[in-house]
């Protein structure tokens, strides 16, 4: 087992965690060489392939920053890990959208990973702020939500950069249908357990609907993800069943599996300051959840060439303060440990964390 050895090779890393992962779901053969694919060819989408990497190697980081107070975290954070939702309310809500590798990690982690996407994301120019500002600007909303308690981005009355960048995704419907058509291939058929789980997110029973695989994402790419699709009072909808699997960090940090109950995915969600999607089903082997243009995440890619990048770093770190204040007892330890830091510690940090990554990525792509 490579799991908490943080000098295995990154191809030995990847067989054994995908051995392990196999252990807990079945995983699609194609999507996982269409994941290995992606992996080689663009070292963002290797970012996005493999927390599992960046947990087992965490710990090499200085200790100052890998041993800071923990809290109930995200884990797999970066910057196109946000989209929206509409709340019980019907409310259009920004914020984060995936938590399968929510875990109990150092505050830190989900800084030191949002901060290394950003300066991605800068160095393959999808972003004009230079790294120093950027970090600057995700820490300082940090700290700000964290100390003003929290608060939810429902997109009604304020944040109208936020709501503008909603709103351009809402004129782009036909898109979006014409995409979620065309990300699986027809003609499979559900197994009896996501045929289950599906049949049950339908706003009415024995609904008929169209069925297939769909391909997407770059963590979870691999595992079964069926969506069903249908005409509504007058109009499309659609939900969509992925299958679950343990945190990477389950694999790195104890080798095995989580205890009975324990369900890191399902305690963060409840927990963070949120208006929360009625929709979101979490079940002990299946994820479910609405798709819609107002619900899917929000890619670099779709953001309108004159935007603000400053003002949504510092909301990304506003809303990872929101998650982090799931765990109350921390806050005031969290504040702490911030006032000792130096002001380019996040920076610093996330540079390390960058240079393992291209190394990493630059081995695997000759394998």
């Amino acid at each position: 087992m490579q799991a908490g050895n943080a000098r295995a090779t990154i191809q030995e890393a990847t067989a054994d965690y995908e051995t392990w992962l196999a252990g807990y779901t079945p995983l699609v053969p194609l999507d996982l060489a269409e994941k290995h694919a992606r992996m080689a060819a663009d070292r963002f989408a290797f970012f996005r392939a493999t927390y599992y990497r960046w947990a087992q190697q965490w710990s090499e980081l200085s200790a100052d920053v890998a041993t800071a107070p923990a809290v109930l975290a995200v884990g797999d954070l970066h910057i196109e890990n946000f989209g929206t939702w509409r709340d019980s309310e019907g409310r259009l809500v920004w914020g984060i959208n995936d938590f399968d590798e929510a875990f109990t990690l150092p505050y830190t982690n989900d800084l030191v990973r949002l901060a290394t996407s950003a300066l991605l994301a800068i160095e393959s120019d999808h972003l004009a702020l230079r790294p120093r500002p950027a970090c600057a600007a995700l820490l300082a909303g940090y700290r700000a939500e964290l100390e003003a308690g929290g608060r939810p981005f429902v997109l009604t009355e304020d944040h109208p950069w936020l709501r503008r960048v909603a709103n351009r995704r809402l004129r782009d419907a036909a898109r979006f249908w014409k995409r979620l058509d065309l990300a699986g291939t027809p003609g499979a058929d559900p197994p009896p357990e996501a045929r289950m789980v599906l049949d049950l997110a339908l706003p009415e029973r024995d609904l008929p609907y169209r069925a297939h695989p769909r391909v997407a994402g770059e963590g979870s790419l691999g595992h079964q993800r069926w969506v069903a699709i249908t005409s509504w009072r007058g109009a499309r909808i659609a939900r969509e069943a992925k299958a679950r699997a343990p945190s990477a960090s389950f694999w790195c940090a104890r080798d095995g599996a989580p205890e009975s109950g324990e369900d890191p995915y399902a305690a963060i969600v409840a927990q963070a300051v949120r208006a929360h999607d009625p929709f979101l089903r979490i079940g002990d082997r299946w994820l479910v959840r609405r798709l819609a243009p107002d619900c899917s995440r929000v890619e670099l890619g779709s953001l309108p060439d004159r935007r603000d990048e400053a003002a949504l770093l510092g909301a990304m770190g506003r809303e990872t303060a929101n998650v982090h204040l799931g765990t109350p007892e921390m806050v005031s330890v969290v504040v702490a440990d911030l006032e000792r830091r130096s002001a380019d510690w996040l920076l610093q940090a996330s540079r390390v964390m960058l240079r393992g990554l291209t190394r990493d990525w630059k081995a695997y792509r000759t394998s």
